[in-house]
């Protein structure tokens, strides 16, 4: 049927062995883009299958790139989150309802939390349940090492003291808690499409963050960044990761990884011109 709406299938075995591999509407949301006609489905004139194939890959690569960063991110963010605001409201901070400012926003964590501790078999846990059983929930030091990005990035959002939440930003690189909670709700977006395997080359993201035209560390011209495009997203992680892994490779990953795909278009996921000169991207200003 492909070869039947102009599809160049140029060896036929391992066309097949990809599709037992590879579902047709996974491939199928990568093949859109090279359609001719959208309602019929035909594809432009010499159209590839290896063309297809090798845009799945560069965005399942991009995708392990994408996710190893954010887990960096996400593990210096518990840290620093249970540090600032244990020494601010002490060990059971999360599970004061007074601390935050939405009570429906609070519960809904709070149950998450108990849910994901029931789930748990981290020992330390383990060993903290046969030892106490008060309070319902061990201290934040060890409760918050299981909650996910999604209930971390709620919990920072909602919690009251705004003195606490600029000290967690400004640990980060960021001046304001408000770019830290607008970057954290689209990277915790970004993260679960990367961990069911969605694609995000050319995606339109609906969780945009915040882009300061200024910042403390090395970043971008933000003028001519479209928010809700995987560039700014990208911009954001290696902006964090600057006051995270001070030696991380995850823009070395991404170029590299750029270079071994030169026919796969940045423009599509909202690179600008001149973004290699950009103080972030740039080799020469780290």
């Amino acid at each position: 049927m492909l070869k039947q709406r102009g599809l160049i299938v140029s060896d036929e075995d391992t066309a097949l062995k990809q599709l037992a591999s590879i579902s047709y509407f996974r491939l199928a949301s990568y093949w859109r883009l090279f359609e001719a006609d959208t309602t019929t489905h035909q594809f432009a004139n010499g159209t590839r299958l290896e063309d297809i194939i090798s845009l799945y890959n560069f965005d399942k690569e991009l995708r392990s790139i994408i996710f190893t960063a954010i887990q960096d991110i996400e593990v210096a963010l518990r840290t620093r989150i249970i540090h600032f605001f244990s020494l601010g409201h002490g060990a059971f901070w999360f599970m004061d309802a007074s601390k935050f400012s939405n009570r429906t926003i609070f519960q809904t964590c709070i149950d998450n939390i108990q849910n994901e501790l029931n789930r748990s078999r981290e020992e330390f846990l383990q060993e903290h349940f046969a030892r106490y059983d008060s309070p319902s929930m061990p201290p934040v030091w060890k409760t918050l090492e299981v909650v996910s990005f999604g209930n971390l990035s709620k919990l920072y959002a909602n919690m009251k003291d705004t003195n606490v939440k600029k000290e967690v930003a400004r640990s980060m690189g960021l001046p304001k808690y408000d770019y830290m909670e607008s970057w954290l709700r689209s990277l915790t977006v970004l993260r679960n499409c990367c961990a069911h395997h969605g694609r995000v080359w050319n995606r339109r993201f609906p969780a945009m963050p915040q882009l300061p035209a200024r910042l403390p560390l090395a970043w971008v011209d933000t003028s001519c960044v479209r928010p809700m495009k995987l560039y700014a997203q990208l911009c954001t992680i290696l902006y964090l990761e600057q006051s995270i892994v001070p030696n991380s490779n995850i823009r070395q990953q991404l170029l590299r990884l750029f270079a071994d795909y030169p026919d796969i278009s940045l423009r599509k996921m909202g690179f600008p011109r001149g973004w290699e000169t950009e103080p972030l991207w740039n080799a020469t200003t780290h």
